[in-house]
């Protein structure tokens, strides 16, 4: 389960919701930054996660990864396609609430306030392009450290001791699904950054490696459509397999909901 202290948030147990099976937090993205900002301030340990459709379908079949999500204290509704579901089934959330909009928020948290974020993931390139970019924006953040995703099992001792002496107060790990859920779950009770966050391939994007889709694309659910037409060969296979897999899901849990009203 999530941190015993979180668990009992107010918030959080208010927010609490289930979709599908999988477990998820109805919360604004200020009540979001809100709780990383209390984590930060009262050293309070915080581990975020996000659920999109694509975990969402892949949790299913994952008991692992489930289970990883579940013990998160925060879970954010991050795909468009989970607030459509959810709403359609009656589950009321108001709001999306995006892993690489909450990253820059908290970027944004950390230059004002004076937190200190460790960069962990991604290839070198780009954390270097990062450390640019976030330089260029949030002239006052200081990066307390950085560390590419591209270490062998034997090393992650050593990366978590980089972490721990860099005196972060927040950790963004910019690892692959279930990998990083897997790290954070392994690790979380080491790590003493207060916030804890997987961001996936949000780093891509804030470095400009990955273009995002434009704000009306995103309000439309083609998000992930943008994504297959700048990589066709890559994604296209997993988007189709998720994306079908979840309209199923839906559509068996419409039809149940129907029959038993």
């Amino acid at each position: 389960m999530a941190s015993t202290a979180w668990a009992e948030h107010a918030l959080l147990v208010q927010r609490r919701r289930e979709f599908l099976g999988a477990p998820m937090h109805a919360l604004s993205m200020a009540e979001t930054i809100g709780l990383a900002d209390e984590s930060m301030r009262t050293r309070q340990p915080l581990l975020h996660t996000v659920v999109n459709v694509a975990k969402l379908v892949t949790m299913r079949n994952n008991a692992e990864l489930r289970e990883d999500v579940a013990t998160a204290d925060v879970i954010n509704v991050d795909g468009i396609g989970v607030l459509w579901g959810a709403r359609l089934l009656g589950v009321d959330i108001d709001e999306r609430v995006a892993g690489v909009d909450v990253m820059t928020e908290i970027f944004a948290l950390c230059a004002d306030k004076g937190y200190r974020p460790f960069l962990l993931g991604a290839e070198q390139h780009v954390l270097d392009a990062m450390v640019v970019e976030l330089a260029r924006r949030y002239p006052r953040l200081v990066v307390a450290g950085t560390q590419h995703g591209y270490f062998a099992p034997e090393q992650e001792g050593d990366v978590i001791a980089a972490i721990n002496a860099s005196g972060a107060d927040c950790l963004f790990v910019a690892l692959p699904t279930p990998r990083k859920e897997r790290f954070l779950k392994r690790y979380r009770n080491e790590l003493q950054p207060s916030f804890v966050m997987g961001v996936g391939g949000s780093f891509d994007v804030f470095a400009g490696k990955v273009a995002r889709a434009p704000a009306l694309v995103q309000r439309l659910g083609l998000e992930w459509l943008f994504r297959v037409a700048q990589e066709p060969r890559r994604l296209w296979r997993r988007y189709y397999d998720t994306n079908t897999a979840y309209a199923a899901l839906l559509w068996q849990a419409y039809r149940s909901r129907g029959t038993s009203h």
